[in-house]
């Protein structure tokens, strides 16, 4: 028997999910540190999409913009595609986009516009708000910026993942599973981690205990090549990604 899966309305989550991360263009700054001058999150080198399946349908028929991954398209590492697509959950796919130059904000997958984020759910089934996909810490500059992620962007991831939570348990389970993985990891690093809680504040999360311990976001860790960097006072950064 198949799990339950809901109908999505994607245009009116995309409406509804479409505030940038940061007002900087996050992008120019990591792709400074990329040598494929690409942001990472966008090189296919790095990061394969993912999109519910419906939200392929959708952007199949309305954009040219992604193809169905092939494993190829990352011309230095091809690779077979059938360990990766065995591993991901039945109601994803798998794809590929055209590039950060052909990028069309309108027709970004939720995996796009959630990045580097993931929603964060404790033992006891709480969704308390925002952690970081720790595989980007050395390159992701939002993970070593978090003081520039935007309250509105935060308000609306939030409210995205509660209306896809109540009305998808098993969705809210995936990430429950992925939440528990971020807490094996960090525990294995003897590392608190930080979460953008729900209710505007910031925390640090001991992964054994779940103990939260409100921080200052300006102390919380800087990683790679961003260690040390602050944004100069008078910065002209464009308010794009």
């Amino acid at each position: 028997m198949k799990n339950y899966v809901p109908v999505l309305d994607i245009p009116a989550l995309y409406k509804s999910f479409n505030e940038p991360v940061t007002r900087e263009d996050c992008g120019t700054m990591c792709s400074l540190h990329n040598p494929a001058g690409k942001p990472f999150c966008c090189d296919i080198c790095q990061a394969v999409p993912v999109a519910y399946r419906q939200e392929w349908d959708y952007l199949a028929s309305h954009s040219d913009m992604w193809h169905e991954w092939r494993g190829d398209e990352c011309a230095r590492e091809p690779v077979d595609p059938k360990y990766l697509q065995s591993e991901t959950p039945e109601h994803l796919k798998l794809l590929a986009c055209r590039g950060p130059v052909h990028c069309s904000r309108n027709f970004r997958a939720i995996s796009c516009r959630q990045f580097p984020f993931f929603p964060y759910v404790t033992s006891d089934d709480r969704f308390i708000g925002l952690a970081y996909y720790w595989d980007y810490e050395p390159v992701c500059w939002v993970i070593s910026h978090l003081d520039r992620v935007t309250p509105d962007f935060r308000r609306e991831f939030v409210a995205t993942f509660d209306g896809i939570f109540n009305m998808w348990p098993d969705e809210f389970e995936s990430y429950a599973v992925l939440s528990e993985e971020a807490r094996e990891f960090f525990n294995g690093k003897r590392r608190r981690f930080p979460v953008l809680h729900r209710n505007g504040g910031f925390y640090l999360v001991s992964p054994g205990s779940e103990r939260m311990e409100k921080k200052p976001v300006e102390k919380i860790n800087r990683f790679g090549p961003y260690k040390g960097q602050n944004l100069p006072i008078n910065g002209n950064f464009t308010d794009t990604y």
